[in-house]
């Protein structure tokens, strides 16, 4: 076992929200031909049928509104194109036609194939580039959020597709109720942000266990005091409003959120995990986006094992059930560690948010059964922690 992986007794799990691989990383092709982003024929057509190609456009707000269509149906489109034949084929050529629906207007629509250059996201592409960023890393669904979450908390939707939020007498355990349950006991917990942007899972997870929950600055703390337990998922404000001290600016990047609040709030929560040397060297942070929200990607979205349930055609909305035997689109994914090498680019492997307790679940409990199909098919992350001497040379922000 290489000696950071030895070291290793914490795992931190942020979650944003709603962009997607080519929008904010694909520009790093340009200077790492390993990275599969952005080339310049990349293009999906218009209504009209004219071609509309990739361009470094992507705005930090005030573009993406409306929210583009990342609703099952929606993706559907972005995906086929709007094919619906039995023996289609997907090739991400809809993107553009789905988010002139929600304006009907044909300049507008374009704008879902901007990206960011990686000089207007330093934080997030640092980050890339200093440690290891996923070539193949999938949205679990070609929908929105919740289903998505769900995925990276308990390794399956339960047959869900949309926003529905409650999972109630499921077969599988979240993977905080698998740690918690454990003997001996593990320790885990879901940071919030703060009660008015509280986690869209506490409907799920809090079962008479408070003890999984805290909150943004109780996470700051427990960085702070070495307190920070063995698994800790971190969300991000997902909504401006009033706070104790002061306007608290959305940071999950959500579209139309502003996308460098984002950048500051990553920053924030690694320089947390690095300022404790203990912590820094005891840690794997993972950086992910739940879902693409309807932003252009390329890399078409590859089959996956089934997880065992199904959505219906009603459920769907196409007309068609879905049998979670595909991924969704592409999104962010970079894992933090001073015990991975500089400028790791993971290819070749596919991975997806039940990546996530799996790689949990497999580290802190080993083997443990009862978990969903696509759970236990998933590929997990630590096998990239190989370094057997502590970097020194990792970046700092000024935050």
């Amino acid at each position: 076992m290489a000696a950071g992986l030895d070291n290793l007794k914490h795992i931190v799990v942020l979650m944003m929200e709603n962009r997607s691989f080519d929008h904010m990383l694909g520009a790093l092709k340009a200077q790492d031909a390993r990275i599969d982003g952005i080339t310049p024929g990349l293009m999906n057509p218009d209504t009209n049928g004219n071609p509309v190609k990739v361009q470094p456009l992507a705005e930090f707000q005030s573009q993406l509104d409306p929210d583009p269509d990342h609703h099952f149906p929606g993706v559907d489109l972005q995906i086929f194109g709007g094919d619906k034949s039995p023996g289609r084929v997907a090739d991400m050529s809809g993107f553009v036609k789905s988010y002139f629906t929600q304006q009907q207007d044909v300049g507008h629509s374009q704008k879902i194939m901007y990206y960011f250059t990686p000089d207007k996201l330093p934080v997030l592409t640092t980050l890339a580039t200093e440690f290891a960023v996923f070539n193949r890393w999938f949205s679990s669904i070609p929908g929105p959020t919740i289903c998505n979450r769900a995925f990276a908390h308990y390794g399956t939707s339960f047959g869900k597709v949309g926003m529905d939020l409650f999972y109630v007498n499921e077969p599988y355990l979240s993977v905080y109720d698998r740690l918690v349950r454990a003997t001996p006991k593990h320790t885990a917990k879901l940071y919030y942000y703060d009660q008015t942007s509280s986690t869209m899972e506490i409907t799920n997870l809090l079962q008479h266990q408070p003890e999984l929950f805290g909150t943004y600055q109780q996470f700051l703390s427990d960085c702070k005091k070495g307190k920070l337990p063995e698994y800790s998922f971190v969300e991000p404000n997902y909504n401006d409003h009033d706070g104790d001290e002061g306007a608290e600016i959305a940071s999950d990047q959500h579209p139309d959120h502003h996308v460098q609040a984002g950048e500051l709030f990553i920053a924030t929560i690694y320089q947390a995990i690095k300022r404790n040397p203990n912590l820094w060297k005891s840690t794997a942070l993972l950086i992910v986006y739940d879902e693409h929200g309807g932003i252009y990607d390329h890399v078409v979205p590859p089959a996956c094992m089934p997880d065992g349930f199904v959505a219906s055609p009603n459920d769907t909305g196409t007309g068609q059930e879905f049998r979670f035997d595909r991924l969704g689109v592409r999104v962010p994914a970079i894992l933090v560690s001073p015990w991975i090498a500089k400028g790791t680019v993971v290819d070749g492997r596919v991975f997806e948010h039940a990546s996530i307790p799996a790689t949990v679940t497999e580290h802190f409990l080993g083997d443990y059964d009862k978990r969903s199909p696509r759970e236990k098919a998933a590929e997990t992350f630590l096998d990239l922690i190989t370094l057997d001497t502590m970097r020194t040379d990792c970046p700092d922000f000024g935050v």
